[in-house]
């Protein structure tokens, strides 16, 4: 199980950076983890970010390449994830888990893993708006309600040779309608209805982000 988060207020819509109880950050890199933390951690290759100086992105990047899970030791994480953060182009984004009357939840196929509808926040947009909106436009499900903020994860990429940052807000909703289409433009295969018992099996070929949200989802 992960460690409970609180979240540090980023934005007006009042969904942050996830800081957990230690003040630790994490920002996953598909299944390669980055994680910046006041005391070293077993199991981490450990750099410090005093002797290392200003922490360069593709230094960091370099390491991750090599290491699965790579920490960042700093007696202030918060401000050498900011440090660090800066150097990419900052994407907010929703999404989460859409659950029908029977306990069913959505969820999709794309790239060969199954995976939760989420997308980029619009100008204007709340991060509850969102959610659903993207729940909707990738999935077909009609979305009634949104409800409670499961978790925030931080994911990191290369796009066309930009390095971005993204902030998700993941809510748990609950579906109107049980009919499901999936979006193909966007690269989504299959949309399905997983029963409860079902979604451990299912997830195990999921990314870390997605294990999280369902690790919330079942508290």
């Amino acid at each position: 199980m992960h460690s409970k988060a609180n979240y540090y207020t980023h934005s007006e819509h009042n969904v942050g950076i996830p800081i957990e109880a230690d003040g630790s950050i994490r920002v996953w890199f598909a299944e390669r983890e980055l994680l910046f933390a006041a005391e070293p951690r077993e199991g981490y290759y450990v750099v410090s970010a005093e002797a290392e100086g200003p922490l360069a992105r593709a230094k960091v990047i370099t390491f991750l390449e090599t290491y699965n899970s790579v920490e960042i030791l700093s007696p202030e994480p918060l401000a050498a994830f900011e440090a660090f953060a800066r150097q990419m182009k900052w994407v907010e984004a929703a999404g989460g888990v859409v659950e029908s009357d029977r306990g069913e939840v959505v969820m999709i196929s794309r790239n060969g893993r199954w995976d939760l509808p989420k997308g980029h926040r619009e100008q204007g947009e709340s991060f509850e708006e969102c959610a659903a909106r993207e729940a909707e436009e990738e999935t077909g499900v009609k979305v009634a309600e949104v409800g409670r903020l499961l978790a925030a994860t931080l994911h990191a990429y290369n796009i066309y040779g930009e390095w971005e940052l993204k902030l998700t807000a993941w809510y748990v909703m609950r579906a109107l309608s049980r009919q499901l289409t999936p979006q193909r433009e966007e690269g989504i295969v299959r949309a399905e209805w997983v029963a409860p018992d079902c979604i451990e099996e299912q997830i195990k070929n999921s990314f870390p982000t997605i294990k999280k949200v369902f690790s919330a989802f079942s508290v």
